[in-house]
């Protein structure tokens, strides 16, 4: 049953699906996938997923995984923990979407470096569960549990970077409250590129940030003093752009609450722009090891030269010429929304550069 949409489907976890694992459970090392969460019986949904298939997969969702014929092991959560073995070093990638994220999780997957998480599922199923209220363990205790659970390295001395969905950036908080010696990278694209992105996915991506933005209100991240009628009178860009605004303003406090030697910011057009000083720095704050030749590798390789969803031939000259044909197409209703988002910006003090910038 569909109960909620934000980047990707948020279901009720089927809770007759399969039976409890039974214990005593062995290590359960980081192919086990923690996919789903049942908070009706406070248990994990594990997938075998190796990491040739979290290569593959643009999204840890059921959308984009590989069918499987077998069931999934469930595994109530306090045995789910005990059984995992020692956390690896865990990172994040918060993003306001349509901004190079899942570009930057795949050029993460560097054997004995680290490995890139993109949008697992039971992240959204938190949020799901927390935003309907329905009954159910301490959500902070699960949370940190799910961390854990994420945080099983793949080899020996690597760090797992998660990049959560859209619809998670309310836990960025939480997370790194929990986990002190995590690091964040928030991600963003230019107001006017994002506006684009909306518009070029034309009906689909116009639902989509409504149903974003009626998530971020639920999660408190949306305070501009609307009334539910005065929302249904903007279009869909409006819409669009409060809800970039709300992320912008998430995205300073957090480096205003944690500070920049654990959270720094960048825009996707520098990233594009500079993607070897970005690698270079990105693996500076993340503590990873990227010598000159992982850097050079990374840069030439397929996160950088193929579309991070299609799998086509597709660059920096590529993307930067699809920006510009979504913002020629609808280059009238952009310029006026990203006007009337300057104001609305200043008029609750909401930088549109983000600050601690990755790059300087």
């Amino acid at each position: 049953m569909i109960t909620d949409r934000g980047d990707w489907t948020i279901a009720r976890v089927p809770a007759h699906s399969t039976a409890m694992a039974a214990a005593p459970l062995p290590l359960l090392d980081a192919t086990w996938l923690a996919h789903r969460y049942d908070p009706g019986h406070d248990a994990f949904h594990l997938r075998r997923v190796p990491r040739e298939t979290h290569r593959a997969a643009t999204f840890l969702t059921d959308e984009y995984l590989p069918e499987d014929s077998a069931a999934p092991l469930v595994v109530r959560r306090a045995e789910a923990r005990a059984a995992a073995p020692a956390p690896a070093p865990l990172h994040w990638i918060f993003h306001s979407a349509f901004c190079c994220s899942t570009l930057l999780a795949r050029a993460l997957d560097r054997p004995g470096a680290a490995m890139g998480l993109k949008e697992p599922a039971v992240l959204n199923d938190l949020i799901g569960w927390r935003r309907r209220g329905d009954p159910g363990p301490d959500l902070a205790t699960v949370l940190d549990d799910t961390l854990t659970l994420l945080a099983r390295p793949f080899a020996p001395g690597e760090a797992v970077v998660v990049k959560p969905s859209t619809i998670a950036n309310g836990f960025a908080p939480a997370v790194l409250t929990l986990r002190a010696e995590s690091a964040a990278l928030l991600l963003y694209a230019p107001l006017a590129t994002f506006l684009g992105s909306v518009a070029k996915k034309e009906l689909e991506g116009r639902l989509w940030v409504r149903t974003l933005l009626t998530g971020m209100l639920d999660d408190g991240l949306a305070r501009f003093g609307y009334a539910p009628r005065e929302l249904l009178a903007l279009t869909d860009l409006q819409v669009a752009a409060l809800g970039w605004l709300g992320q912008q303003r998430l995205f300073t406090e957090l480096v205003e609450r944690f500070g920049p030697s654990r959270v720094r910011t960048l825009d996707s057009a520098t990233l594009m722009a500079r993607p070897r000083e970005a690698l270079a720095a990105l693996a500076t704050l993340y503590r990873l090891r990227f010598d000159d030749a992982a850097l050079d590798a990374i840069v030439a390789g397929p996160a950088f030269t193929r579309h991070s969803k299609f799998g086509n031939a597709f660059d920096a000259a590529a993307r930067a010429a699809e920006h510009r044909d979504a913002a020629a197409l609808h280059a009238r209703e952009i310029e006026v929304v990203v006007r009337w988002a300057g104001e609305v910006a200043e008029t609750f003090g909401i930088a549109l550069a983000a600050p601690a910038p990755l790059l300087g």
